[in-house]
């Protein structure tokens, strides 16, 4: 029903104005008496096998809703109904800003892939921790911080620094973005020195916290094997607790959509299928050159149960959704947690 009629319907609307559309029926929707419990016998599915304790943390199953869709942090609840183990709030920033100019987010129906340069719009920290005070999460919640695209690089820590702090009360985990290719400048943080100097100044404050809280890096899939070496380093000599692989990618390789089409889109990070490769063998690279030492959660392309089997069977101990979620539906959820069940207990 979803394919056939649900997302033809949608997908006469643009990408964002079909984003927004959808978070005010979940809004209206979860406020009818029942219908919370009927989204949950339709698409939620635990099974033991799913269960997983990683970074101190019982995640309930292994998947995930990959940040940029919770943008607010304000229908994190509404995805638990719908299976999910975990949700990764943001990207958040100390201040809040409206994006890149729009349109913004794009779609690639052959390749099931979607382009997006959103620029981490966002209403900032604050409005954050007012959302996530209001309701108790009913599943793990990650924060993915970030920069203000108005902050200098050589800046970039303080606001790192301030989302740690406020957030720090009010998530499970904390993910450091340095890889978004829609914000100027900030794939630079990537680079040995830099990394070091943000996640010493965030481990040296949560090191400070009545309790410790799990910080995770999250990297693109396009740097050169040499980077991907650092990025290995740089966990192991940090207090890192894992790496998050990957973001979108900058590449428009293997495209089926047309080039004229494509490029008339212009810059903009790339997910869904074309993604799944890249991002399954940044995985094993990862996974196999440290020894199977540092925890991983994967992310990109994963379209199908088989897509995220293939990512637990590279190194990842989780997988997150985006763009398999907006092309497949919310049934992808309860396939996935289904089909990995199977493949756990054999």
């Amino acid at each position: 029903m979803y394919k056939s009629l649900i997302r033809p319907t949608l997908f006469l609307l643009s990408p964002e104005k079909v984003h927004h559309l959808v978070v005010k029926m979940l809004h209206i929707g979860f406020r009818i008496p029942g219908i919370k419990q009927i989204v949950k016998k339709s698409f939620a599915f635990s099974d033991p096998s799913l269960k997983i304790n990683l970074f101190g943390l019982e995640f309930p199953n292994r998947v995930g809703l990959a940040a940029g869709f919770d943008k607010k942090a304000d229908i994190y609840n509404h995805m638990a109904a719908f299976g999910f183990g975990h949700v990764e709030v943001g990207t958040v920033n100390p201040l809040p800003q409206p994006g890149n100019p729009k349109p913004r987010l794009f779609r690639l129906k052959k390749d099931n892939a979607l382009i997006n340069r959103m620029g981490f719009n966002n209403p900032g920290v604050d409005v954050f921790v007012q959302n996530l005070k209001k309701q108790k999460p009913e599943l793990i919640i990650g924060g993915n911080i970030g920069k203000n695209t108005l902050t200098p690089n050589d800046k970039a820590i303080d606001d790192y620094l301030k989302c740690f702090h406020k957030l720090h009360p009010v998530v499970d985990y904390f993910v450091v973005n340095v890889s978004c290719p829609n914000i100027e400048g900030l794939g630079k943080l990537q680079d040995k020195d830099e990394l070091i100097k943000i996640l010493d100044s965030i481990n040296q404050a949560n090191r400070g916290m009545p309790k410790r809280k799990p910080v995770l890096l999250k990297i693109a899939p396009d740097l050169p094997i040499g980077q991907l070496d650092d990025i290995i380093d740089v966990v192991k000599t940090t207090e890192v607790d894992g790496i998050i692989a990957t973001n979108t990618t900058t590449t428009r390789d293997n495209l089926t959509t047309e080039t004229e089409f494509v490029e008339a889109i212009g810059r903009g990070g790339l997910s869904g299928k074309p993604l799944t490769d890249k991002s399954t063998e940044t995985i094993r690279y990862l996974h196999q050159k440290s020894g199977g030492t540092i925890p991983i959660i994967g992310v990109g392309g994963i379209m199908s149960p088989q897509d995220a089997w293939e990512k637990i069977e590279a190194g990842a101990s989780l997988v997150q959704i985006y763009t398999g979620f907006v092309y497949e539906g919310p049934g992808i959820i309860k396939r996935i947690n289904q089909f990995l069940a199977l493949k756990l207990k054999q």
